[in-house]
């Protein structure tokens, strides 16, 4: 471990929460000076520290270890570029418009690939009012669930979480164009690139 590299982190992380020494060292349970001595290099935290001080200054602990933070590349704001991730532990559903670093607990998600289209379910649309109500044909159980639905179109993603023992319907605005993309717990992500119309 470069202790100089990572000191200049930590001192960087925590000017930018405006955290002084003493909160850090308090919400640690150390004494201020031994945050001032990682900030001058003079020593690296604790193993036992690292998974809290990450938490403390809101950044991947692996990288901080590192002593540089890998920045993603900037939003380009392709919605054609969009990526799914859903979390193993929580079931948490995250979006990304490009590539991007993930992260839900503790683990580094990758983002879901689509599978084949010949295994997408019969899908049912009618319109009410102003949306599409769409009707999946896809069993509902706890161990085999759609556990959301996202039409995506233009600049927008409207996402609808589902779940187990609950029906397979959704309603999405009514707009031409766009793909409809769903994930299924043991089969994974499927797209619907038809337009629902």
């Amino acid at each position: 471990m470069d202790c100089v590299k990572i000191g200049k982190l930590i001192a960087k992380l925590r000017k930018e929460k405006k955290l002084t020494q003493k909160n850090i060292a308090d919400a640690l349970g150390i004494q201020s000076k031994t945050v001032s001595k990682w900030e001058c290099g003079l020593g690296c935290p604790d193993l036992s520290l690292w998974p809290e001080l990450s938490a403390i200054l809101g950044v991947d602990m692996v990288q901080m270890m590192q002593g540089e933070i890998t920045p993603n590349h900037p939003d380009s704001g392709n919605i054609d570029k969009i990526r799914f991730y859903v979390c193993p532990s929580c079931g948490n559903i995250l979006v990304s418009t490009g590539s991007a670093s993930i992260f839900c607990c503790g683990r580094k998600l990758e983002h879901i690939l689509p599978m084949d289209t010949l295994t997408v379910p019969k899908i049912t649309v009618e319109e009410m009012d102003t949306d599409y109500f769409v009707t999946i044909d896809h069993p509902m159980t706890k161990e085999h669930y759609l556990s959301f639905a996202a039409w995506v179109k233009n600049d927008r993603v409207f996402l609808n979480r589902l779940y187990p023992e609950q029906s397979p319907t959704c309603r999405f605005p009514i707009t031409a164009g766009g793909k409809l993309y769903f994930y299924c717990i043991k089969h994974g992500l499927s797209i619907y690139s038809n337009d629902l119309s």
